[in-house]
């Protein structure tokens, strides 16, 4: 097992950009009104759960219906793009569902939010690139980031205020842009080979 602090960075960034929970603080905040009370902890918890037994259970339910990672990796770059466009243009793509006061925190907060269709795909497409451990120090990572976010949320939005939000977001947009054109043409390479 070796650490390579690049890659554990760069897969943090993906993912940290990808979830983007900073700028979900506003349904965070929304979600918290509507149930009262948000368990940080237990979100945190499942969301890194399902990432982390998709990273590992991911490529064998691929291998079982016949796709190769880097065509999986192709499409996630699709999916990335399109969550770029929406941060960076502040549509929305993804319509979110009104939540149970019971499961709030588990759905929808833990999934879709967190472990969405977009983190889960772009594990996939950074385990093509980089090495196993690394992305799961990655994705630890990112849970105890989004714990303190989730425990700290009113106190962000206040700190930040509404324009902070938005161009946090809109910047982790641009970045996570690049990062998709760059996953597209690093796997569709191995496609043609």
């Amino acid at each position: 097992m070796k650490l390579v602090f690049k890659e554990i960075f760069t897969a943090f960034m993906v993912l940290f950009a990808v979830i983007d929970i900073i700028g979900n603080i506003p349904i965070i905040i929304d979600l918290r009104k509507k149930v009262g009370h948000i368990q940080s902890e237990k979100a945190a918890l499942i969301a890194g759960l399902i990432m982390i037994v998709f990273l590992f259970l991911g490529k064998s339910l691929l291998n079982l219906i016949g796709i190769d990672v880097n065509s999986f990796a192709v499409a996630g770059a699709f999916i990335l793009f399109f969550i770029a466009l929406e941060m960076i243009l502040g549509i929305t793509l993804y319509k979110q569902d009104d939540s149970n006061p019971i499961t709030a925190s588990v759905f929808p907060l833990a999934f879709p939010l967190i472990a969405g269709p977009g983190s889960l795909t772009t594990l996939l497409s950074l385990r093509a690139e980089f090495a196993t451990e690394n992305i799961i120090v990655a994705v630890i990572c990112n849970v105890i980031f989004i714990y303190i976010v989730l425990k700290t949320s009113a106190r962000i939005e206040r700190i930040l205020g509404p324009n902070g939000i938005n161009i946090i977001r809109k910047v982790f947009g641009v970045i996570l842009l690049a990062i998709a054109v760059k996953l597209f043409a690093a796997n569709i390479k191995a496609l043609f080979v």
